[in-house]
């Protein structure tokens, strides 16, 4: 069985044992939580898409908080010896998968 959630403006498959790093969460580690909009779900022959799987949820347990690797940025402005250099790490919150229940 999987599903599919929304959380963070991205979509995850996922089924009950994963692990995955989602956009950061307000929740504390250990914290088990409920995750995002249930996109759609399916038990192998039956699948269920729009309202029929909104009322699906989806339980993870918080395993930690984290920083990704940096993203180095470099800007350079041909013939004018202007150059830029900056860089961003995304905050993420790694969760596991406990449950799908439809």
């Amino acid at each position: 069985m999987f599903a599919v959630i929304q959380t963070g403006g991205k979509q995850y498959r996922v089924s009950a044992g994963d692990k995955l790093k989602v956009e950061s969460l307000p929740a504390h580690v250990g914290e088990q939580i409920s995750l995002g909009s249930v996109l759609a779900t399916t038990d192998g022959a039956n699948v269920r898409l729009g309202a029929e799987a909104a009322s699906a949820t989806v339980k993870a347990t918080v395993l930690a908080h984290g920083r990704h690797d940096k993203v180095r940025i470099f800007k350079m402005r041909r013939r004018k010896h202007s150059m830029k250099r900056t860089g961003h790490r995304q905050n993420y919150t790694e969760v596991q998968i406990d449950s799908i229940s439809a």
